[in-house]
């Protein structure tokens, strides 16, 4: 084998490179604790669209339920009327009763929705937001950190 020559690196250089790595790991750690954040963040607007939805559903089913039962009321009430007259006129107040009871019903479920849409799309924009300023933040200690090590780098060569 060939006699390979003992070559010592510099301390300067070793520090330099410690250094350099050392700015790499922080930037690092940075970087993947803004990742983290924004999908902890994202997940947290996922949730509460599932929750909201959940919310919307429950309240559709309690609001078919009163409307089943007002059917059902209404079928008894034509069943027990004496005269054609008293049906037309139990017809006539189950239209109006439903008709603002649907009104209403779908007035809430529409706010619900829209107070859904709303939250989840300010948690959304919050945490893109953030990540963003995070991340912009991370590349900008990286970019530091290697122009201070390139300088390190040039003046150790002299």
């Amino acid at each position: 084998m060939a006699n390979i020559p003992s070559y010592e690196v510099p301390p300067q250089l070793r520090d330099l490179a410690e250094t350099s790595l050392e700015q790499a790991r922080k930037a690092f750690e940075s970087f993947i604790g803004t990742a983290r954040r924004t999908t902890d963040t994202l997940q947290g607007s996922a949730d509460l669209a599932r929750t909201s939805t959940q919310d919307i559903y429950a309240r559709g089913l309690d609001y078919a339920e009163q409307n089943v039962r007002a059917a059902l009321d209404l079928g008894q009430k034509l069943a027990a009327a004496r005269s054609l007259p008293e049906a037309a006129q139990i017809q006539a107040e189950y239209v109006r009763e439903r008709f603002a009871a649907m009104q209403a019903q779908a007035k809430e479920l529409g706010g619900l929705a829209q107070g859904a849409f709303q939250q989840g799309a300010e948690r959304a924009r919050a945490a893109v937001q953030q990540g963003a300023d995070e991340a912009r933040k991370a590349v900008e200690q990286g970019q530091d950190a290697a122009q201070q090590a390139a300088n390190e780098a040039q003046q150790a060569a002299h």
